[in-house]
């Protein structure tokens, strides 16, 4: 009996949580973005500066909408760099500090696996465009 109800509380929480992204509004806000790539193929890996994107999220859980579109950007802007197959991560924040913080600690791990080949990618290279969401 105890592991039936154990299973129904687990599904009724997990219909809930379901519901409750499914009815979270889109914002638009400014948010702080930086991407990193890397290469399997090749040692340089790339970092772009934070940079300030009026971004749409979601309310409920301050998820950043369409993420994959903005790492895409950063692949399809290097790959026409000749950069071969980069994998390419986004991060953001919704204030400069907490980007800066989460910036400067993935430079530090960089720097640990000691990574001399990192390059920057500076706004007058490279700049994120806002994804907005379809309508």
């Amino acid at each position: 009996m105890m592991k039936q109800l154990k299973k129904y509380f687990f599904a009724a929480t997990f219909l809930l949580t379901l519901a409750t992204t499914a009815q979270a509004k889109l914002v638009q806000t400014k948010v702080y973005i930086f991407g990193m790539a890397a290469s399997f193929n090749d040692s340089t890996s790339y970092i772009t500066d934070v940079q300030e994107v009026d971004a749409w999220i979601n309310d409920k859980g301050n998820f950043l909408y369409s993420r994959e579109n903005y790492s895409y950007q950063l692949r399809d802007f290097l790959q026409s760099q000749g950069f071969v197959n980069p994998t390419c991560i986004t991060c953001f924040a919704l204030s400069r500090k907490k980007a800066e913080k989460k910036y400067a600690t993935l430079l530090k791990k960089n720097a640990a696996k000691g990574d001399a080949n990192l390059r920057y990618l500076n706004a007058k290279d490279f700049k994120y465009a806002a994804v907005a969401p379809e309508k």
